[in-house]
């Protein structure tokens, strides 16, 4: 790894901690600047027992001190602070156990969409024009045209009258349904990246000469075509990772699924300042994180791209 590399790699981790602070700072002052507060909702409390809780949970303090207390706090100790709702408990810990859930179905699904995709990518380039490129063609549009609350609901419709599924949830197979709704978008996008990719590559004069030198088809593919075909799909294939790694927020909840997306919408209906910063900080960073990863990893995948 030479020199201009490493300057690049390191440019771009720099960017990525400036982009997270600039979510931490933004978020932490929209969520104090919201009228009303986390304790406006509880019954009867008296401005006695209000102002107790708030020494509490250090919201009595000016509010850049507060800023100061909780930037510190999560460089130092990567500690989001206690939920102010779910008494007892740390946000680390309430997202800790949400993404047991949301990160074995988002990793599912990632997989799957990529295999899938790639491969109904590169059959319908090979068969330009022909029927099953038209029907891949098709239904990917279709796929990518439907927002995922109609065809989460859709597949819960199917899954409880025709296939006679009534349990949903963190079981097994109370996760089947879930897992294909967040992968149906992403499989049918990386199909069509792959095959306007595959196009592409197959019409270069290095693949041609391939042909003329009497290498075999399968050959061409996998070992010249389909690797440099590769690289649009990893640039959506870091940010695609880490969103539905964390679970996308309506198919969590129209299938009840106990993961970070479900604890997103509570935090922010019962006003858990903690716990909406603490989900909206950890969403945002696996985002910069995986983009960083598939910037860095366009050399791997071809040494010919220089990084500026």
């Amino acid at each position: 790894m030479n020199s201009k590399t490493m300057l690049y790699i390191l440019k771009r981790i720099l960017l990525a901690i400036l982009t997270i602070w600039v979510v931490i700072t933004v978020t932490f002052f929209v969520v104090h600047l919201i009228p009303g507060g986390p304790f406006t909702a509880e019954k009867a409390v008296s401005p006695e027992v209000e102002a107790a809780l708030k020494e509490k949970y250090g919201l009595d303090k000016p509010l850049f001190q507060q800023y100061i207390t909780y930037l510190k706090d999560i460089i130092t100790e990567f500690d989001f602070g206690p939920s102010i709702k779910q008494r007892g408990r740390t946000v680390v810990d309430i997202i800790s156990d949400g993404m047991k859930t949301s990160a074995t179905l988002g990793l599912i699904a990632a997989a799957s969409a990529l295999v899938i995709g790639v491969v109904l990518g590169s059959v319908a380039a090979l068969k330009r024009n022909k029927v099953i490129d038209r029907v891949i063609m098709v239904i990917t549009t279709a796929f990518i045209s439907m927002p995922s609350f109609i065809m989460g609901t859709a597949l819960l419709l199917l899954g409880s009258f025709v296939l006679n599924m009534h349990t949903f949830g963190d079981t097994a197979g109370g996760l089947i349904l879930p897992t294909i709704t967040l992968a149906l978008y992403p499989m049918a996008h990386i199909t069509r990246l792959t095959r306007s990719s595959m196009l592409d590559v197959l019409g270069q004069d290095y693949i041609r000469t391939a042909k003329a030198k009497g290498v075999s088809g399968p050959k061409i593919i996998f070992g010249h075509a389909l690797k440099n075909a590769l690289i649009p799909v990893i640039t959506y294939f870091g940010p695609m990772l880490a969103y539905i790694v964390t679970g996308s927020l309506v198919v969590e909840k129209i299938f009840g699924v106990a993961g970070i997306g479900k604890e997103f919408v509570s935090s922010i209906t019962n006003r858990d300042y903690p716990m909406v910063m603490g989900t909206t900080i950890i969403l945002a960073s696996l985002i910069v994180i995986m983009n960083l990863v598939g910037d860095i990893l366009y050399k791997v995948v071809d040494p010919r791209i220089t990084l500026e």
